[in-house]
């Protein structure tokens, strides 16, 4: 969803604002939603080095640049992200590293994205040493080229990722640490009931739980929309010591679009929702992890809720570390759609209550 028309809202009723955006997401995320069939290249090639524009974002609320405090976030900073490089674009999930510099992200078209952020302060002011290359298959191929392009989350476990994918209902698993962007993904053993997901509604949320904690070796897996028989959204906990389905209590038509563990354990939840009467609005809930097991449904309370008039877009990426000071940052990205309509944002808060 398009946050560009901002710079000539002034002029407008907050109605008509309203009724534009709503009409402009409707072209763009529909498209994306319905269709998600966009043409990719059958041939693997090496990683290529690719030069990224940054423009900061320094005022989140577009009608008052004064605020910092959204909920039980503070406003970092964020940045609007630019590449001519033909693949670049449709990110949907990211994690950043204890540095708060290095990420790996992947775009939902089956490439990875990767670079380090830089900083002014503790403001993001552009990204630096960034590359993408194909996701790779076991056969040594792209993921795409076999139509396992809809590239959605990512879990990470040290030097191990897991990647899931929505639309074919697969959660591949890579040796990034050793073997990086040449990594090979391979299929994990899935429970019968994530595969039987609707269409375009598969998991679109991967949390691995580390050593330490509740669930300790479990691959949490959550779905964007797939419901259970009383409306709730299905999860899965995949390995560990009690593997099982549960549920998240949705509210107020939200969406599931990523996920990432607290310090502390908690599990956080990034939601969008999308009408055509009010247009985007993006939302963060807590999830307790001692809550989350088989059988349960969980929910937790909201600690961030946004509309248009800030600067979003169609937020699908979250990602937590802890600064040097020992803040709790999270970093948020968004899925362009690869529409002309839409932006790249990435976004960072500081979580005030940790």
């Amino acid at each position: 969803m398009s946050v560009r028309m901002a710079r000539w809202r002034c002029g407008l009723t907050r109605t008509n604002r309203r009724t534009i955006a709503a009409l402009i997401a409707a072209s763009a995320l529909l498209l994306a939603l319905v269709s998600g069939d966009a043409q990719v290249s059958p041939s693997a090639t090496p990683p290529v080095a690719i030069e990224v524009h940054a423009e900061s974002i320094t005022a989140f609320d577009i009608r008052d640049a004064s605020l910092r405090q959204f909920g039980l976030l503070e406003f970092r900073g964020g940045l609007v992200l630019r590449s001519s490089y033909q693949h670049f674009g449709g990110i949907s999930a990211i994690r950043v590293a204890p540095d708060g510099a290095h990420f790996i992200a992947l775009t939902d078209k089956g490439w990875w994205f990767r670079g380090r952020i830089l900083y002014e302060g503790a403001r993001p002011s552009g990204i630096a040493d960034a590359e993408m290359a194909p996701i790779l298959g076991a056969d040594g191929r792209p993921l795409a080229a076999r139509g396992w392009y809809d590239t959605e989350s990512i879990a990470e476990d040290g030097g191990t990722l897991y990647v899931g994918i929505e639309r074919v209902h697969q959660i591949v698993r890579f040796n990034y640490g050793k073997e990086g962007l040449f990594a090979r993904g391979r299929p994990i053993a899935l429970p019968p009931g994530l595969r039987s997901l609707p269409a375009n509604r598969g998991i679109e949320a991967l949390v691995f739980v580390p050593k330490g904690l509740p669930l300790a070796g479990t691959l949490i897996a959550i779905s964007e929309r797939g419901l259970d028989k009383a409306g709730n959204i299905r999860g899965f906990l995949i390995g560990g010591a009690s593997p099982g389905d549960f549920a998240v209590r949705r509210s107020s038509d939200y969406d599931v679009t990523d996920a990432a563990l607290l310090p502390g354990g908690d599990v956080l939840l990034l939601e969008r929702r999308f009408s055509w009467s009010s247009g985007l609005a993006v939302r963060m809930r807590r999830i307790p992890l001692g809550e989350i097991k088989p059988g349960a449904v969980v929910d937790g309370p909201v600690l961030f809720e946004v509309d248009l008039a800030y600067e979003i877009d169609n937020m699908e990426g979250l990602s937590v570390h802890r600064s040097a000071g020992g803040e709790v940052v999270l970093t948020l990205i968004s899925d362009d759609n690869f529409s002309a309509l839409q932006r790249t944002l990435l976004l960072q808060f500081t979580l005030t209550e940790p």
